[in-house]
């Protein structure tokens, strides 16, 4: 089993259309009590997301607008020498959630694995992501906390898969030679494989399954064909 987006996002979304005001938006942030929303088109596509930083941007350079001498925080003097000030004054001045938002929104699918959608929040350094279908229509969003859920897998669910997984992708390894233990999310691999080759292909497929938060490797070897591999290389 694969863990996807799609066994983990949330369908019951907030989201708002271009068109909604800035009211409609902060009422809805706070009533749901979320930091973001999608932002929709009229046929219920994903064109940006409203933040919380969005709308209080019209309050951070509110001052300007009535003639008052503005300082402002250390935040803000970053952003402008990142050039992204002018990107805050324009935000001050929406009025509608197409007119504060950010976009383009970074998305995701359903069937995408969830390890994919948590380098991608960690890439764009973003909370959430919307879920899409081959359309762009919104059918759900992921969040931080939702893909924290891979980890709540059970010890013997984990254990199963192993056991399932030896014979199927290495046919080389006796799984009656092998011991497999999980012990909250950590794989103990125990037992004799013929290669250390083997013991190291292993130990991967155990990293590499949902919910595994650490493999702890006690196998050993008849033959180290790691050690007899030559190390190439040029004077």
């Amino acid at each position: 089993m694969t863990t996807t987006v799609g066994n983990v996002m949330t369908t019951d979304v907030a989201a708002v259309n271009q068109n909604a005001s800035f009211h409609v938006v902060a009422e809805l942030i706070i009533k749901r009590g979320v930091s973001g929303l999608p932002v929709l088109d009229d046929d219920g596509r994903v064109l940006g997301v409203v933040t919380e930083a969005d709308l209080l941007a019209k309050e951070e350079f509110k001052q300007q607008y009535y003639g008052d001498e503005y300082h402002p925080p250390l935040r803000s003097r970053i952003r402008r020498s990142f050039g992204s000030e002018g990107i805050g004054r324009a935000k001050a001045k929406g009025e509608t959630a197409g007119e504060l938002m950010t976009a383009p929104a970074y998305v995701t699918t359903p069937r995408t694995r969830v390890v994919e959608a948590a380098r991608r929040m960690d890439r764009h350094g973003v909370k959430r992501l919307p879920v899409v279908d081959a359309d762009g229509k919104l059918v759900g969003i992921v969040s931080r906390r939702d893909l924290l859920k891979v980890f709540l897998r059970l010890d013997a669910d984990i254990e199963r898969q192993m056991l399932e997984a030896i014979p199927r992708y290495a046919v080389w390894a006796d799984p009656a030679r092998l011991d497999v233990d999980v012990d909250d999310g950590v794989l103990t691999l125990s037992g004799r494989v013929h290669r250390h080759s083997e013991a190291i292909a292993l130990a991967g497929m155990a990293e590499n399954l949902d919910g595994v938060v650490a493999v702890r490797t006690k196998l050993t070897w008849e033959h180290d064909d790691v050690a007899d591999t030559p190390v190439w290389g040029g004077a």
